[in-house]
């Protein structure tokens, strides 16, 4: 089956070439099957932060780690890596400009020798950081990669280059940024304690015996032993910086943090390795019109990007998952939706990551079925929003992640719980008991009730009001075609999920409710004198008009009719409307209300929704016009075909100006989604 749909998609896009080639894309079939994996400086890390809330610059992270680094761009700060940046501390703060700064003391000549001299390469790749200095005495190598959650290892190699022998003595110095930290020494290294949170830090050598280790209250120094350096010889001196939760594990960590010293070629291999694995997965995934090296650097970046906002399990969060952005502090925590967009993605490069993404929502959810909007790492600084949920995606992410590896036990891991969310739906979001659900809120707030639909605020509740519901709970005074038809394929998931994990009548039961729901979707928030979905009066007798992204959702749920979709598409296609310089935006060009610059959901474009708006095409045969659609949006869209530009939470669509946060999980997921074989 798969490789019949694989023939069928090959033929689409030969056909999608000559189609393309009339509208001026003919291009991105250029090099078509040719393969580059380089993954190297997809992002750009450099630059000096100027305080601890310094959030002008990108850096880079793995293994869940809570602590990234970036490059320096100023000479006075070669030698080390900027940073680390803290996401367990004050949601993102920067420690120290550059914890580690390396100092090479020329012993004969009594100097120390001036980075000014030396030329410099950086380079990033998806396993390390890398920076090369080189000048006419010296070639200095610096590597930094992550061993494990907590811990960073930088390894120097120095090699002398000059004429004659030398006597080096090595140097690492730091001091923080701004208060709120103290170091203390030990015996190979320096601790670090933050005054306002139980983590610590500490900084060791791989020599046992450092020459000297000086501590001040603000700043550190390690004095490594004299070396003899031969003409032509090198010598390699290795650091680990290391951040903990608490004190418990500190002995085991530094243990561990000293059996990576001794041969740190080998892990930074298994780092490369793994690295290549996960990019392979998403390459060889690549439907015919983005085999191309852009579009594959394209990936590394939005792997990249989902690297660089993974986070461990800390606190109040059980499992691993994704910030939406590091880079906001206001993004420091897990979003039920996001994680479900997440977990598709990443199942298939990281199968485990992604089910851990799903369980870290799950393990929130009350005896009632109801998950929280949003979670964090500590409830007393940062409380989880209760006041409302997200829409229902959770069992297609759990469908995405079986299809990669066929884990059973995983669905039935699953089943019940998505369950209890979905009937959650119709006891507390259903106003009228008609099998039409409504956004809502649980503190009866109109505010909460438009979060809810995580299109906070979307044109099409500006007229809207709450109304109590009887089992408790508080509902929209409105139905919304894109919740039910997200309900719709839920019901769909729950079939195929019962089907495979062995209880067909219960499979039975969820194609009897999904195709009742499509039927009343269909008669109820279509509208045929426009060709347009949208949502309707709680008591379904008038439309919400204006129209809006959540009218080509049936479309992606696949439960619109032929005739219904060839309308919606024909919408979608009009450039006064939704084929924008980035189409498939949040609402229509035409509309009164358009603001494409700073509306958030009432015109800025969402890959999210953009994504929904391409596979909802390919599901009715609209191959040509979603891969253009797809190809002029990953176009225009500002920086994210660029190297070195991070993928934004949101795009202009009149002018593709990346907007918002930078760095965003949910567009790095969904470009990974919009380029794989359907």
């Amino acid at each position: 089956m798969y490789t019949i749909i694989n023939l069928i998609r090959t033929y689409k896009s030969v056909f999608t070439v000559i189609v393309m080639g009339l509208l001026g894309y003919s291009q991105i079939f250029a090099q078509a099957g040719e393969v580059n994996t380089a993954d190297h400086n997809v992002l750009d890390f450099k630059g000096i932060p100027a305080k601890g809330k310094d959030l002008n610059q990108l850096s880079f992270s793995d293994q869940g780690a809570w602590f990234s680094y970036g490059f320096p761009n100023e000479s006075s700060f070669y030698g080390g890596f900027v940073g680390p940046y803290l996401m367990m501390e004050q949601n993102g703060v920067w420690l120290s400009q550059m914890l580690s700064q390396l100092s090479i003391n020329d012993v004969v000549n009594k100097k120390i020798i001036d980075w000014k001299n030396f030329k410099v390469e950086q380079n990033s790749f998806l396993s390390h950081l890398q920076q090369k200095f080189l000048s006419k005495a010296l070639e200095v190598n610096q590597t930094l990669f992550y061993v494990d959650k907590n811990t960073a290892l930088i390894y120097v190699d120095i090699t002398n280059r000059s004429k004659d022998d030398q006597k080096l003595e090595f140097q690492w110095h730091g001091k923080k940024l701004d208060g709120g930290f103290r170091f203390e020494k030990m015996d190979n290294g320096v601790m670090i304690y933050s005054e306002k949170n139980n983590y610590i830090g500490y900084i060791k050598s791989r020599i046992i015996k450092p020459k000297d280790v000086v501590v001040t209250e603000d700043s550190y120094l390690i004095i490594e032993p004299k070396v003899d350096l031969k003409v032509g010889e090198s010598t390699r001196i290795v650091l680990t910086q290391s951040f903990l939760w608490s004190k418990l594990n500190l002995r085991k960590a530094i243990n561990n943090s000293m059996h990576y010293t001794e041969n740190p070629d080998r892990f930074l291999k298994e780092r490369k390795q793994e690295k290549k694995r996960q990019l392979e997965k998403l390459e060889i995934n690549l439907d015919a019109p983005w085999r191309k090296p852009s579009y594959q650097k394209l990936l590394a970046k939005s792997l990249m990007t989902l690297q660089n906002n993974w986070r461990s399990a800390a606190g109040d969060l059980k499992y691993d998952g994704f910030f939406p952005s590091y880079h906001q502090d206001w993004f420091h925590g897990f979003w039920a939706w996001d994680s479900w967009k997440h977990a598709s993605a990443v199942a298939i490069y990281d199968i485990d990551l992604a089910k851990d993404q799903i369980r870290a929502i799950f393990n929130e959810m009350d005896d009632n079925g109801f998950i929280p909007d949003c979670i964090f790492r500590d409830s007393k600084d940062e409380e989880p929003n209760l006041r409302n949920t997200k829409p229902p995606l959770a069992a297609w992410a759990v469908w995405n992640i079986y299809q990669v590896d066929k884990d059973k036990a995983f669905l039935n891991e699953m089943y019940y719980k998505i369950l209890r969310q979905h009937k959650w739906w119709y006891k507390y979001r259903d106003h009228d008991q008609d099998g039409l659900c409504e956004y809502g809120s649980n503190d009866g707030t109109l505010e909460a009730a438009k979060w809810e639909s995580g299109m906070d605020n979307a044109v099409r509740f500006d007229q809207s009001r709450i109304v109590e519901n009887e089992s408790g709970g508080y509902s929209l005074n409105q139905e919304s075609v894109d919740l039910n038809a997200y309900l719709y394929a839920e019901k769909e998931y729950l079939r195929l999920i019962t089907n495979t994990i062995g209880q067909p009548k219960l499979s039975k039961l969820y194609s009897l409710e999904s195709n009742k729901l499509k039927k009343l979707i269909q008669e109820q928030f279509y509208d045929d004198s426009v060709g347009w979905f949208y949502d309707t009066s709680i008591d379904g007798t008038e439309f919400v008009h204006g129209m809006g992204c959540e009218g080509w959702i049936p479309l992606w749920a696949n439960l619109a009719t032929q005739e219904q979709a060839t309308k919606v598409k024909e919408n979608m296609l009009k450039t006064t409307l939704f084929n924008t310089k980035v189409p498939f935006q949040t609402l229509s060009a035409s509309h009164p209300e358009f603001n494409p610059a700073d509306g958030y959901w009432r015109g800025p474009n969402w890959l999210d929704q953009s994504y929904f708006a391409i596979q909802g095409l390919h599901n009715y045969g609209f191959h040509e016009e979603a891969d253009g659609a797809c190809y002029k949006l990953l176009q225009n869209a500002q920086g994210v075909l660029t190297p070195g530009e991070s993928l934004r939470e949101n795009y202009n669509p009149m002018t593709g100006e990346g907007l918002e946060a930078k760095n965003f999980s949910w567009t790095a997921a969904h470009i990974i989604l919009m380029l794989q074989v359907l």
